[in-house]
């Protein structure tokens, strides 16, 4: 892939490290409280992602400096799965700084296709629909607007009651052995398959993403059975504890079959009255507004309300 834009005079890039964590959320916080009002991350969330498995910091994060101290823009490429579907983020204040940044993370992304023998690959990339510059230079790139989430919350005011799980589910708590999160992980993959932007991720991958992020453990992981069949789960953390006392609702999912019989609204249910009974303020999740379940239809029906709004742009890029 050509590029044409560069980087002022006097800036820097290199890849980040573990060390730049705070410095980088200093950043990212400052650009995500310009768009929506407030830092939407902490330290330890940048930290995990720099070390997150699957991604190279040498060769897939791109930090720009100022001098050689400031931060000033941050690009990632990440290659899903086989690396047919890659996933680019850029942040910058700066137009020329986010300019080349896009076009650095777009030439990884198509070397990554070429290295794994694709002849096209598709990037995707989530925005805060409040970001009109990045708006901009995706559509002048010809990426399209494909998806949009909503960020849903549920405020508790009050105790919750427990719900009582719907006739015949057995409630399984907890993936504490090999077994269970692998049954665990083959249910996430059944009920997301479909959705936007979702890829499967290897097994031992997706075990040690989970271990290396710092706001879960195996606890947040609750399944359902039917006659000893695994077939919903709740996967929480504790992201947005620190920042809005809040529990979080990562991954909800009913296999398809199994679809209608209340299991994704006992789940919701549930969730609440454990968060609420934690003295937590609410409970959040995040949906996908194209999922091919009316899922915001479930979570308007249990009394959450939408409070930010991102979109998912992607593009199909022939590999050069």
């Amino acid at each position: 892939m050509d590029t044409t834009a560069v980087l002022p005079d006097g800036y820097t890039v290199r890849a980040p490290e573990p060390t730049d964590a705070e410095a980088l959320f200093e950043m990212l916080a400052a650009y995500n409280t310009r768009l929506i009002g407030f830092a939407d991350g902490t330290v330890e969330e940048v930290a995990d992602r720099i070390v997150e498995p699957g991604f190279e910091r040498g060769t897939d994060g791109f930090l720009v400096l100022a001098g050689d101290s400031l931060p000033v823009g941050y690009g990632t490429t990440f290659g899903k799965g086989d690396r047919q579907v890659v996933g680019i983020q850029v942040w910058s204040q700066q137009a020329a700084v986010a300019d080349w940044l896009f076009e650095r993370t777009m030439r990884r992304a198509n070397e990554m296709g070429r290295e794994s023998g694709h002849t096209e690959i598709t990037v995707d990339t989530d925005i805060y629909r409040a970001d009109e510059a990045q708006r901009a230079l995706l559509s002048d790139h010809d990426f399209t607007a494909s998806t949009t989430y909503h960020r849903m919350r549920i405020d508790h005011t009050a105790p919750v009651a427990t719900p009582t799980p719907p006739a015949g589910v057995v409630v399984r708590s907890g993936a504490f052995d090999d077994a269970t999160r692998r049954t665990a992980h083959e249910v996430i993959i059944e009920s997301l398959r479909g959705q936007f932007g979702y890829v499967v991720r290897p097994h031992e991958e997706w075990i040690e993403y989970l271990d290396a992020t710092s706001t879960f453990d195996w606890s947040q992981i609750t399944l359902l059975e039917i006659d000893g069949r695994a077939v919903a789960i709740r996967l929480c953390d504790d992201d947005y504890v620190e920042t809005d006392n809040c529990g979080y609702i990562r991954i909800l999912g009913v296999l398809e079959d199994f679809r209608g019989r209340g299991l994704a609204k006992f789940l919701l249910r549930d969730a609440f009255a454990s968060d609420a009974a934690e003295g937590r303020a609410g409970t959040i999740l995040d949906v996908d507004t194209s999922n091919p379940t009316p899922a915001l239809d479930l979570y308007l029906s249990v009394g959450m309300k939408p409070t930010l709004v991102s979109e998912g742009w992607r593009r199909v890029v022939p590999v050069s």
